[in-house]
């Protein structure tokens, strides 16, 4: 998950910390911290870690040493928000120009798009020495390498675009680059989305041409997730549904690869985890919301006390008010805080707005570049 932990000029915090040890000690086996960045010229928000080759490692190296407590792993998720970076501290660009209600940006150049594996591969090099367990390359949720696949972000009409090959081209460059960098024994997953839910947008059957050509690379993981943070879209996460949102996809993507498969989104119960394992979906069962409302929860299912979480229900909720009440319960869960509850929907949207504007204002000191 994005956490948001970051202190603004890319390092993790102290409550960054705490919070993924917190989840070690509750039983999980792994984590991953989303949207890390290579640079700081296209963050998601100003939370963000960035990992540069010139960076202070300690903090890091604290983070990677404590979120792998309890025999848990700790990865990064390598991240470029594209299109979708923050305007506030960056200059957007996609793979092409869009000018869109809630959502403009430039075209990368080929020049630039040809240095991206080169750039995934350094930050991933630079994780790998730190000693986290593993990285994700992030091809999901509308960011950079998900707009390449989409034909909706992506009208290129050089190598990179067009065709389903050549939308795809970039992401095969970036997960060959990283495996180079790494060697053949460290991990490296991929976050893949299913569909991206948009008219127009990278279906399932795109999807899964693209997991039949991952099969043929050296990716050891293939999360599968979905849906977009295109201004206006629903989150799968936000929307109503008592079941898991990606296993008949999963089902289908068996035929396709040989791979394990992860599946993120809509596990709310045991027997809903134990299932997608049991009926040969999933091989790994990724939980991101519940493990907010239960850190220990991989430890009480294991144990047999069969606790689920109680979901909260929020009436009319704002665009993004969900995602950042459920962030501000992480920073709550970080600091050993009072669990939030419906009624601070409004407050936790406020301090979470307020945290991203003055860590902006942090970031564009710190990174006079990015602005």
């Amino acid at each position: 998950m994005s956490d948001s932990l970051g202190d603004g000029r890319g390092y993790p915090t102290d409550a960054q910390i705490r919070l993924y040890e917190r989840w070690a000690s509750g039983g999980l086996a792994l984590s991953i911290i989303g949207e890390v960045q290579g640079t700081p010229d296209f963050a998601e928000k100003p939370g963000n870690l960035v990992l540069r080759s010139d960076l202070d490692a300690d903090r890091f190296a604290a983070l990677a040493e404590k979120g792998a407590r309890n025999d848990a792993h700790l990865w990064l998720q390598l991240g470029h928000a594209g299109a979708m970076a923050d305007p506030l501290i960056s200059a957007p660009k996609g793979p092409s120009v869009l000018d869109l209600p809630g959502l403009s940006c430039g075209a990368l150049t080929l020049a630039e798009v040809q240095a991206l594996p080169a750039e995934f591969a350094q930050t991933a090099e630079t994780v790998q020495k730190m000693g986290f367990g593993g990285v994700e390359i992030h091809a999901a949720h509308g960011f950079l390498l998900n707009q390449f696949l989409s034909p909706l972000f992506n009208k290129r009409t050089d190598a990179y675009g067009g065709s389903l090959a050549n939308r795809m081209r970039l992401v095969l460059e970036v997960v060959a680059a990283v495996r180079k960098a790494v060697g053949s024994r460290f991990p490296v997953g991929i976050k893949l989305n299913a569909t991206d839910q948009l008219e127009g947008g990278f279906q399932q059957d795109e999807a899964l041409a693209v997991i039949e050509a991952l099969d043929g690379t050296g990716i050891d993981l293939i999360d599968i997730s979905g849906g977009t943070y295109f201004p206006g879209a629903v989150a799968s996460s936000d929307q109503a549904g008592s079941g898991p949102y990606f296993l008949n996809f999963a089902e289908r993507a068996r035929s396709r690869t040989t791979k394990p498969l992860m599946v993120t989104g809509g596990f709310k119960t045991q027997q809903q985890a134990e299932d997608a394992i049991a009926e040969g979906k999933a091989d790994i069962v990724g939980l991101a919301r519940a493990l907010v409302l239960d850190p220990d929860l991989p430890q009480k299912w294991q144990s047999g006390q069969a606790n689920n979480p109680q979901f909260p229900r929020f009436d009319n909720p704002p665009e993004g008010g969900v995602t950042a009440w459920f962030t501000m319960q992480i920073t709550q869960i970080a600091n050993a805080g009072t669990d939030l509850n419906t009624a601070d929907l409004a407050h936790a949207i406020q301090t979470y707005e307020d945290r991203d504007q003055q860590r902006r204002a942090i970031w564009n000191t710190h990174f006079p570049r990015a602005q």
